[in-house]
């Protein structure tokens, strides 16, 4: 009887406790789906051989600069690649911004009609990967034996993971996962018309501070009785335009050592330091020896009219940049001659360089099909071949992202043959590719999360309203910071951005959904079974004895 009894509890216990491993199972797993804001990051299982019996239509998103050469080398890698793949078709669709392939992918999120490998950014693919299982993890495929980078079943010459420049392939990285793959790499440089910069009594040095930039600015403010400026004679000239706003707030910061974001999305762009730096703006914008792209149009356009003296662009638009630019926008009657010089943009700390890594990446985006995704991945690693990248280099001031490219005989006959030419060999073009290679150690990028993207155009928006609040003699004063402070985390939702892995961001997310509440309730009632289950058990047992 006893030992009858002890089997039916044994028995008893272990169906007790597979019910509440089962019930704890479930409830954990519905709980992490229902936990507030949160999304599960699923690697993608790579194919164990790609399945050459089947047709393949993939769709690639490219952007270009309205670059006649470039379309021709997306169209060129296109066509060489269905030559290796046949059973691959590879429909090109082309964009002239990057802001217009964001917004096409959001939208095609939501209908399930991403396109296959998509040219991007890191803060797009943040906003991207909100969505469950939207974007590949590459880490896997990367790494694969046969068809990773350098694979032993690739059909071209891929580079191995060890050929891709560390700094740029780590530039893909979100919350640990690779998510891109670097396609080209540049920076920001400035464009200087040196002849004027000599002709106002100083020389150019090799890296330009923001003392030095806004001192010659507003030198070069001087006029001519007539109403004229005197370095120039014309009755237009504003001494320094920067283009990108954004990238011109985001590098001060990093240089002067304010905040600006943490890797866990906490948003600290809105410091004392960022007041004294806009106010700084402000002062400059007021003599009108600075002025932004928004404000005035494209920097290239008044540097080669002699109506500029520092031009703050990509490397990537260093063909509009200059009197002999290949890509030059004015009409010849309007072209002035000087010497154009090419410096990194201007630092706080000489001694100590910093600069914004930018250029566009490439991204993958999952589909029902495992195949179709592993097609995909070959094409977006057939733009890592040198072919692509070295032809696509030599359309701009862009940088190879492998050192396989980099290394090559044919890149550096390339780079050695500068201002042998106005066109493909253009001084300034490769003196800006140069600029990237010399600093790629000391290039930064900012933190990647939901939310990133919003903060990068917030922190532009600031230094073009204080510019043009300047311009219309408003003064730009602590009670004007607070309020444009206040104004632009509203405008850009910065106040509803979740902070992750910090003690606060537990403290700001709101009440928990009603699925969570209730998953949380059927582990409490659980665990309270199971407890009065042992308590029963250990009263049977005392019985037992006692008989």
């Amino acid at each position: 009887m006893r030992q009858a009894d002890t089997k039916r509890g044994g028995s008893g216990r272990k169906k007790i406790r597979s019910c509440a491993a089962a019930l704890l199972l479930l409830a954990c797993a519905l709980g992490l789906s229902g936990c507030h804001g949160g999304v599960s990051t699923t690697s993608f299982s790579v194919p164990a051989s790609f399945n050459e019996d089947t047709k393949y239509e993939i769709t690639f998103w490219a952007k270009n600069d309205t670059n006649k050469t470039q379309v021709k080398i997306y169209n060129k890698a296109v066509e060489e690649f269905e030559k290796l793949y046949p059973e691959i078709h590879v429909n090109l669709r082309l964009y002239t911004n990057y802001g217009d392939i964001y917004n096409d992918v959001i939208t095609n999120i939501s209908t399930g009609t991403t396109p296959n490998v998509c040219i991007t950014y890191p803060d797009h693919i943040a906003t991207y990967k909100t969505g469950e299982n939207i974007v590949v993890p590459l880490d896997d495929l990367a790494a694969d034996e046969k068809y990773g980078l350098g694979g032993s079943e690739v059909r071209f010459d891929s580079p191995g993971q060890d050929e891709v420049v560390e700094k740029f392939l780590e530039e893909g990285r979100i919350d640990g996962y690779l998510y891109a793959l670097p396609f080209m790499r540049s920076t920001e440089a400035c464009y200087i018309n040196k002849t004027y910069v000599e002709q106002l009594g100083y020389e150019v040095p090799d890296i330009l501070t923001w003392d030095y930039i806004w001192e010659v600015s507003e030198k070069a403010m001087e006029k001519n009785p007539d109403g004229t400026f005197r370095i120039n004679g014309q009755n237009v000239l504003i001494p320094f335009i920067y283009k990108s706003t954004d990238n011109m707030m985001i590098q001060m910061l990093e240089q002067y050592g304010g905040g600006y974001s943490t890797e866990s999305g906490e948003v600290l762009l809105f410091n004392d330091t960022t007041k004294e730096l806009l106010q700084e703006i402000s002062s400059h914008a007021k003599s009108r020896a600075f002025s932004t792209f928004k404000i005035s149009s494209y920097p290239a356009n008044f540097l080669n009219a002699g109506q500029c003296i520092f031009a703050i662009d990509s490397t990537a638009g260093s063909t509009w940049m200059g009197s002999d630019a290949p890509l030059v926008d004015i009409s010849p009657d309007k072209l002035v001659r000087f010497e154009t010089a090419v410096r990194p943009v201007p630092q706080a700390d000489p001694d100590h360089p910093k600069m914004i890594s930018q250029g566009p990446s490439v991204c993958i985006f999952n589909k029902s099909d495992p195949q179709e995704v592993l097609a995909s991945w070959l094409f977006a690693q057939y733009l890592l071949t040198n072919d692509v990248q070295i032809a696509y280099s030599g359309t701009e001031g862009y940088l190879p992202v492998t050192t396989k490219a980099q290394d090559a005989e044919e890149y550096r006959a390339y780079l050695e043959q500068a201002g042998s030419d106005t066109k493909d060999h253009y001084q300034v073009k490769i003196d800006a590719t140069k600029l990237i290679m010399e600093y790629t150690e000391d290039t930064f990028v900012t933190p990647v999360f939901n939310g990133s993207a919003s903060l990068r155009d917030a922190s532009g928006y600031m230094v073009e309203d204080v510019s043009k609040a300047a311009r219309r003699k408003k003064k730009v004063n602590d009670a004007y910071l607070k309020d444009l402070f206040e104004n632009t985390k509203k405008l850009y939702h910065l106040d509803q951005i979740e902070v992750t892995g910090s003690e606060d961001s537990l403290k700001d997310l709101g009440p928990l959904p009603q699925t969570s509440v209730g998953l949380l309730a059927l582990l409490g009632i659980t665990w309270a079974l199971i407890i009065l289950y042992l308590i029963r058990e250990k009263i049977r047992e005392r019985k037992h004895k006692s008989s």
